[in-house]
């Protein structure tokens, strides 16, 4: 297996994804590229390691890549224009079978213009999604779409639920997960055109596609471990995974800070220190690693933006599960079928 890894993408790039690569290659089996300028990331290895890269490991491998997609750039003009970015490098490479999973912490608009324009969508998808994890009670929580189609109609909606359904079963083991459908009431006359027509799609098509519907989901109720996958558009769906991401960041240092305020608040601290450090292990999104792409042909991983080098071990541990796991090949086989 072959991790194919934009070195040159993310607000911290190259020296998170560098460092990030080095941490994770010996928690894995696979083999992992980095795609970049050759002379910059052999430079930045020798400097974090003081080691040449294959003195490290033989399954750490770089691929040339002499350009780079900038976050202003326009997404459609970027990757048609710089056919030599880390970016389009690693998707045809993908394209190829020279990788199994790629993953990018670059321009979101540019991720997924090149995964469904190099890579292309599985047939029968009208638009892939980007799925996200997230903690929620005692569990996860799957968020699609978390960003890549901001305007979407009932049918993308739809075809997000079977897709998460597919993803969740044969990746996570849940037999019958939970979808809900993101809303500001459980009712069904609740929220705007696009959810109402979308509720009452899902209504009548889940027996027959298999999705176990559970109906609208408010916000406050999506982490209470009872829903395992909530369905929006991605407007709405990164506005919800922004706000979560920062709530979570408030919440741990609110409570460091809390905690450490006084010698008394450390002294009765100590004995609350392994509770505490599980509770901000379980609040810690970075833990959760990159957004599968669900809807191409291949594995496509986006990391954060703002990924540093944790965020990006996790993220090449997490996609070589991805790979194992098949859950690309299993929503293929589903859409054929129904094809």
């Amino acid at each position: 297996m072959n991790i194919l890894l934009d070195a040159m993408g993310g607000d911290n790039a190259p020296d998170a994804n560098i460092k990030g690569a080095i941490k994770a290659i010996n928690q894995i089996k696979a083999q992992v590229t980095l795609i970049g300028k050759e002379d910059v990331i052999r430079n930045k290895v020798k400097k974090f390691t003081g080691k040449e890269i294959e003195e490290i490991s033989p399954r750490l491998k770089i691929k040339n890549a002499t350009e780079t997609i900038e976050m202003e750039d326009q997404p459609t003009v970027a990757i048609k224009h710089k056919k030599d970015s880390s970016m389009v490098v690693g998707f045809k490479m993908l394209k190829e079978g020279e990788g199994d999973v790629f993953i990018s912490a670059g321009n979101s608009g540019a991720l997924l213009a090149g995964a469904t324009l190099l890579v292309g969508r599985i047939k029968g998808i009208d638009r892939p999604a980007l799925a996200g994890i997230l903690p929620a009670y005692k569990s996860q929580l799957l968020l699609i779409d978390s960003g890549s189609n901001t305007n979407c109609k009932p049918i993308n909606l739809l075809q997000f639920a079977q897709m998460s359904t597919i993803y969740l079963r044969n990746t996570f083991g849940i037999k019958n997960p939970a979808i809900g459908l993101l809303n500001i009431g459980t009712e069904e006359t609740k929220g705007n055109e696009l959810v109402r027509e979308s509720y009452q799609l899902l209504k009548e098509k889940s027996k027959e596609l298999d999705i176990n519907f559970v109906g609208n989901v408010e916000g406050r109720d999506a982490f209470s471990g009872k829903i395992d996958a909530i369905v929006t558009d991605g407007f709405t769906g990164n506005v919800f995974l922004k706000t979560t991401e920062g709530l979570g960041k408030f919440v741990k240092k609110t409570l460091s800070e809390s905690l450490t305020h006084s010698l008394l608040a450390k002294i009765c601290t100590i004995p609350c220190l392994p509770a505490i450090n599980r509770f901000k292990k379980t609040m810690d999104y970075k833990s959760y690693g990159g957004a599968l792409f669900l809807g191409v042909k291949k594995p496509v991983v986006k990391a954060h933006g703002s990924s540093d080098e944790t965020l990006f071990e996790f993220t090449i541990k997490q996609a070589e599960k991805f790979v194992e796991n098949k859950a690309v090949d299993k929503i293929t086989e589903q859409f054929e079928k129904m094809q």
